[in-house]
């Protein structure tokens, strides 16, 4: 049994793996940067290490410190959250090695989906659909213009290590093409070490669905619903939903049923979600998977009671997932709230909270480690909280998501607070209208 868990994160991932730990009776460590000093998961832990300055290379992405922190305090395994080291291989690996257990898949398994390249080409051999584009890397300019050509613009330039709306790039004409490749391949070189690209079609008005899954290390594998992640910004998820109001049941089925099709190939185990594409027509697609715990969790645990922090741990200790059939019961939303300006194009907002008043009421959940007198960092992403709501239906998790919102008071810095009211009481979205294009092609914050 895990008696004491590191949280190789910050922010409300890390306060939010504490919560879960301390009902379950373990022992907490929280590692911090200088900046990060004052944040709710180091006040809330039972131990916290401060394990460099704010500079990511020199805290949350430094291994070797982080090691020192879980051997120097006896952690006897490490939960990283999302982002930073959550899908790095070497980080599992070297966890492994130092007889601590990762809160996670295996190294395998992480490097198995890691290059997203590399995994088309897997799910391709087992009969898993994939988004029509290339199945090698596209290592220069001509040899792109030839595929682009013969695929048809638009077109996707993506990274093959990427992640997170990172190393993306529609690309609509020749020129733009000639204008771009290159400097997609310097971004994806300078964020993920590997400048390797490839392209796939670029369809015009999809839909974004992901299942959720979760595995044991005895060869289980079940889904855990879907969630629509279609409202986005820039490849950046702002709202996401569950049950998606774009699918079938018909559909529904076949796509869960694909994304333990992709799980099982690897064997997988922990947390993880298969993300696919949903055309027009409902023709889905294989986009990538994601071998972690995701930002939108909450709104999975909100329909199904589940709580999935608890499953991977559980998992992590070698137990079997019990054979279940999960209820799903009433709409979810989720609203990523951030320390953003809408009304001048996003520009980050740092600096001092003057007034933090979070939202009550009946079904709804609020993820944050902010609060008032905490001042926003100017180093890290610029999530503030998670806002999430239930109702018995989409109408009332739409009206109860814009009653909370009201009520959540923050000052002293701007918010995206007003935008998300914005989109919730958008008819396009209302009717369920509306595509992953929907903000950064028809959406005017300041109309």
């Amino acid at each position: 049994m895990i008696k004491k868990i590191l949280i190789a994160n910050r922010g409300e991932i890390a306060l939010r793996i504490i919560r879960t730990c301390k009902e379950l009776g373990i022992q907490t460590v929280a590692v911090y940067s200088t900046a990060d000093v004052h944040s709710l998961h180091v006040r809330f832990a039972d131990e916290a290490v401060c394990i460099g300055p704010p500079e990511v290379s020199e805290s949350y992405l430094n291994i070797p410190r982080i090691i020192a922190a879980a051997e120097i305090t006896d952690a006897d395994a490490i939960h990283p959250g999302y982002g930073f080291l959550a899908e790095n291989a070497e980080f599992a690996e070297i966890c492994n090695d130092s007889n601590i257990i990762f809160i996670g898949p295996s190294p395998e398994m992480i490097t198995a989906m890691g290059d997203k390249l590399e995994a088309r080409i897997n799910m391709q051999k087992i009969g898993v659909p994939i988004v029509p584009g290339t199945l090698e890397p596209v290592k220069d300019l001509d040899t792109a213009k030839k595929v682009a050509e013969e695929i048809g613009y638009p077109i996707f330039l993506k990274a093959a290590g990427g992640g997170g709306g990172k190393g993306m790039r529609a690309i609509y004409s020749v020129e733009q093409l000639e204008n771009q490749f290159y400097s997609v391949m310097h971004e994806a070189k300078s964020a993920f070490g590997n400048d390797n690209l490839y392209i796939e079609k670029f369809f015009e008005k999809p839909r974004h669905i992901e299942i959720q899954i979760i595995g044991d290390k005895h060869g289980n594998i079940c889904h855990v619903g879907e969630r629509d992640c279609s409202i986005q910004r820039k490849h950046q998820k702002l709202i996401e939903e569950t049950p998606s109001p774009f699918i079938n049941e018909e559909i529904r089925q076949k796509i869960a049923e694909t994304a333990i099709k992709v799980a099982k190939s690897i064997n997988y185990y922990s947390a993880g979600t298969v993300e696919f594409l949903v055309d027009e027509n409902r023709n889905f697609y294989f986009l990538e998977m994601n071998t972690r715990i995701q930002v939108e969790h909450p709104i999975t645990e909100a329909v199904t009671g589940l709580d999935f922090i608890k499953e991977q741990i559980k998992v992590a200790e070698g137990e079997k997932l019990p054979k279940r059939k999960f209820k799903f019961e009433g709409h979810s939303i989720e609203c990523r709230i951030n320390a953003e300006d809408p009304e001048k194009n996003f520009m980050p907002s740092v600096g001092f909270i003057t007034t933090f008043h979070a939202p009550g009421g009946y079904r709804i959940r609020l993820d944050s480690h902010c609060y008032s007198g905490y001042t926003i960092p100017k180093y890290y992403d610029s999530l503030i909280g998670k806002l999430i709501v239930k109702g018995e239906t989409r109408d009332e998790a739409i009206r109860r998501m814009l009653r909370a919102l009201d009520e959540f008071i923050i000052e002293g810095i701007k918010t995206t607070i007003p935008f998300h009211m914005k989109i919730l009481r958008d008819k396009r979205f209302i009717e369920n209208n509306y595509d992953t294009n929907l903000i950064d092609n028809n959406f005017n914050f300041n109309d």
